[in-house]
């Protein structure tokens, strides 16, 4: 997985904020990136593969419902012809 570096810079400054306001010392800027490439690396692929997980079961709820979307009454000629005297 890979961030864009916009969201790269993002998400370190915002570590680098979380040690400043949360923990004892504050952390710089580099060691800040590497433990977000250890985030990453290590505890992204739990995040997007929930989130694949989360897609599949839309996906799926979404096509168990297609019949209905798009369902069409068959012979029903005559019902409509009877409808418009």
């Amino acid at each position: 997985m890979q961030l864009t570096p916009e969201a790269q810079q993002q998400a370190i400054a915002s570590i680098e904020r979380y040690f400043r306001e949360h923990m004892d010392e504050p952390i710089g800027n580099v060691a800040a990136g590497g433990l977000l490439k250890f985030l990453v690396e290590e505890i992204g692929p739990v995040f997007y593969n929930q989130g694949v997980a989360d897609a599949q079961e839309n996906l799926q709820a979404r096509v168990a419902e297609l019949d209905v979307e798009v369902y069409h009454e068959a012979f029903s000629y005559w019902n409509q012809r009877g409808r418009r005297k």
